[in-house]
């Protein structure tokens, strides 16, 4: 029996997808207070705050499953795109949501 139980773990541990440490960046030396957000945290601007470096970029970085995810930058309570993503594509408001491949 115990044979079974450790064949069960070593199989759903082969399963399991692993993440990737994806770090963000937004350079705003005048901004007070920047967060991302995306699908990946269901758009809320509070889940993930970043932390100005000394030469005040903001920085954060999230552990992401393999796919696409839609984001983009909460930046003192404005929505703004990430001046250095390469893929967007059109949202509901009228704006842009860049796009990160997480391979």
């Amino acid at each position: 029996m115990a044979t079974k139980k450790a064949a069960v773990k070593s199989e759903t541990k082969s399963n399991e997808i692993s993440t990737a440490k994806i770090q963000f960046a937004f350079p705003a030396p005048e901004a007070k207070k920047v967060s991302l957000a995306g699908v990946f945290n269901n758009w809320d601007p509070l889940a993930n705050p970043m932390k100005k470096d000394k030469k005040g970029v903001w920085e954060v970085t999230v552990n992401l499953k393999p796919g696409r995810y839609e984001y983009r930058f909460f930046v003192d309570e404005k929505w703004e795109k990430d001046p250095s993503c390469t893929e967007c594509v059109p949202n509901d408001f009228g704006s842009m949501n860049c796009v990160k491949i997480v391979a």
